[in-house]
């Protein structure tokens, strides 16, 4: 593994470093979205903003999962490099989205609609800074062949365990394909706003509250993880938005 880049006198971040090329990627998508939609929106302002907030909301999410350990240890905990939660960042750059569709006098379904695909994929490339910085994210004890060790990682353990990060890169990309895939088809037939965004909430959820099942994270409520918590909210809200949109399940 490889928390840091040495580069003379420079020490660079890995994990930080893939959320970048994460959100570059996720502007380039989102331009492309644009563009196909003929939205005059900005794409970097967007990008900018809602990843921001996203990494702002994931880790304030997850330093409240334990007030006594963060108002123990704030700023520790505040400016660490590990414990980011998917869900609080999800729920900062929803938001963000929301507010920037109102500034753009755009409706909202139709920019979440087009931010989905961006946000799978540089969720997914994100998740491949984990993998390399090592930073806890990884899963149980594992025998497959592909298990892997992170006896140098932030969070290190000399087992061999479930890759768990670049389980979530993979899904992310069939993911994104998916809901590009989808978008054309929305756009070709006419379709309603949201039914990309609904998918998006439907199988992100469903995918990691599954990759949660070898996860090392401890139970929270009736036996299920914060996150698997998390996950079912986004699967209800992606299901309930299907049905109000009065789609076919795909």
């Amino acid at each position: 593994m490889l928390p840091f880049l040495h580069l003379g006198p420079i020490t660079l971040a890995t994990y930080g470093l893939l959320v970048a090329t994460g959100l570059l990627v996720s502007f380039f998508v989102l331009r492309a979205d644009f563009n196909r939609r003929r939205l005059s929106a900005d794409p970097h302002t967007i990008i900018g903003l809602a990843g921001l907030a996203g990494l702002i909301g994931a880790k304030l999410y997850h330093v409240l999962e334990s007030p006594a350990e963060f108002f123990a240890q704030p700023f520790r905990l505040l400016f660490s490099q590990v414990g980011f939660a998917w869900f609080g960042g999800l729920l900062a750059g929803l938001l963000t989205l929301l507010l920037l569709a109102r500034h753009y006098r755009m409706p909202a379904l139709q920019m979440l609609d087009a931010a989905s695909p961006a946000a799978a994929l540089g969720y997914g490339i994100g998740r491949l800074g984990c993998l390399i910085s090592g930073d806890g994210d990884y899963g149980i004890p594992t025998t497959l062949p592909w298990g892997m060790a992170f006896p140098n990682g932030l969070v290190p353990t000399s087992d061999r365990v479930h890759p768990t990060p670049l389980y979530e890169f993979l899904v992310a990309v069939v993911l994104f394909y998916f809901l590009w895939r989808l978008g054309a088809r929305v756009l070709r037939e006419h379709r309603p706003d949201g039914l990309v965004f609904a998918n998006f909430l439907l199988w992100t959820g469903v995918a990691r509250f599954l990759v949660e099942i070898i996860r090392i994270n401890p139970p929270w409520l009736l036996g299920l993880t914060n996150a698997q918590v998390a996950s079912l909210a986004s699967v209800v809200a992606g299901g309930v938005l299907l049905f109000r949109l009065g789609a076919p399940r795909t």
